[in-house]
């Protein structure tokens, strides 16, 4: 398949979030029709709820900076599917993404002809077999899997990582995970299996008594120490320049490379993670974690691009992340802020639009390009009580958000566009085609 034809196919498959099946047999007999390609590397899995992508990011910096060469993959993407799997760093080609896209494609086919399965295996499941055939083909020496959703059922559970994270948990998805804290704290803890390194962040007391009750039943023994960490000064965008002490080193003086003092937590999970990796024979120095942790970076999140307006990217999307979205503009913004918001109508908008509207100087609502997403009408239902209604603009697209906020905004203000990544990714895709066209007009 040419790489248009694949993006048609994987997504033809249907929305991801919408239909996903909880499950690992159809991963397991993709992957083993695959040659079980897992099973070439050594893998690290972290789940959570807010901040498995940052300490991601983080961890396959520090594996780049020690020259290992490592394998990542996340999700969503905001513009190409291809940056979900990065190869020592590099986004995937589409047409090693094409490559591997048609050979899943063929065995799931196969599959199915062989009565194995009575349905292709989600968009999920299959990008997930093409990260991990891509991992094997490039010979990676590790590999980084952010869970997609949970954590018990979710697809790269498949690869039996040896080393697992768990980043601060709250309530998503609760139709999937469950209504309760404790549900969802149950689904995430299931990646803690027997033998299995196990990095705990902080937690509310619900959740972290569900990860140490598993801990307990298949005998893992967790690492919930993570760093003391001391901040030293914090740069006007918000990159913190802090140190680190854990049991076994001190890393002094760090300019962390992602905005926002919510990073703290994701770096200290990152460095014990890099730290259990160097105890299992990983060459990762200490000048390599002090040095990964500086150069990572990850789009979309507390994302600035300066200009006049300056825009902000985050994709906040429930309570938990609106609330660091609201502390990071409370703290580092001066300028009066346009914010444009688009969600999921799955997600808490009323509790969202209760921390994050305020902030805002002019409200800017849309709806985005997706079945899942919330319509205009519904976004002003949970704006007005909040927001005055002549502070309210409604648009039809992103497109149109975008030219509203830009001529309402002064060239002194701030536009923030938040409560989705997919709002995240289709903005910036239109503004830098939009960007594109004036530079060759």
């Amino acid at each position: 398949m040419r790489f248009e034809e694949t993006v048609r196919y994987l997504l033809s498959l249907g929305v991801e979030t919408l239909t996903i099946k909880l499950g690992l047999r159809n991963t397991e007999l993709l992957l083993s029709e695959l040659g079980n390609p897992q099973k070439f590397f050594p893998s690290v899995q972290i789940a959570g709820t807010n901040g498995k992508g940052s300490t991601a990011v983080v961890l396959d910096s520090i594996c780049r900076a020690a020259g290992l060469k490592a394998g990542l993959y996340t999700s969503p993407h905001l513009i190409s599917i291809t940056e979900r799997i990065k190869l020592d760093g590099q986004e995937i080609s589409k047409e090693r993404f094409s490559h591997y896209a048609t050979e899943v494609r063929g065995a799931a086919e196969k599959l199915i002809a062989d009565g194995q399965f009575e349905a292709l295996p989600t968009f999920f499941e299959q990008v997930t077999a093409i990260a991990l055939l891509a991992f094997r083909e490039d010979q990676v020496q590790l590999a980084i899997l952010e869970t997609g959703l949970g954590g018990r059922l979710d697809a790269t559970s498949v690869a039996s990582a040896q080393v697992v994270a768990i980043t601060p948990i709250a309530k998503d998805h609760e139709e999937y995970l469950g209504e309760t804290l404790e549900s969802i704290a149950a689904e995430k803890a299931a990646i803690i299996r027997p033998g299995v390194t196990a990095i705990i962040a902080p937690q509310t007391p619900e959740a972290m008594n569900v990860i140490l009750r598993q801990c307990e039943r298949v005998k893992v023994k967790p690492i919930l120490e993570l760093c003391n960490a001391t901040v030293q000064s914090v740069t006007p965008q918000g990159r913190l320049r802090a140190s680190f002490k854990t049991n076994l080193d001190l890393y002094e003086d760090v300019l962390v490379g992602l905005n926002g003092r919510h990073q703290i937590t994701n770096v200290s999970v990152a460095i014990r993670v890099a730290e259990s990796l160097r105890s299992a024979g990983f060459d990762i120095s200490h000048s390599a974690i002090v040095k990964g942790i500086e150069t990572a970076r990850h789009p979309g999140r507390l994302e600035i691009w300066q200009g006049c307006p300056a825009i902000l990217f985050d994709g906040a999307h429930n309570p938990s992340g609106a609330s660091v979205l609201r502390q990071y503009l409370e703290e580092f913004v001066a300028m009066p802020v346009t914010m444009v918001f688009g969600a999921m109508r799955d997600k808490d908008l009323e509790q969202m639009a209760s921390i994050l509207f305020p902030f805002a100087r002019l409200l800017v609502l849309t709806k985005l390009d997706s079945v899942r997403s919330a319509s205009v009408a519904e976004l002003e239902k949970v704006a007005f009580p909040i927001v005055e209604p002549e502070k309210v603009i409604s648009t039809v697209s992103v497109a149109d958000a975008i030219r509203k906020a830009m001529e309402i905004t002064p060239p002194n203000g701030l536009i923030c566009f938040c409560g989705s990544l997919y709002l995240i990714g289709e903005a910036q895709a239109l503004i830098s085609k939009s960007s594109a066209a004036e530079v060759h007009s």
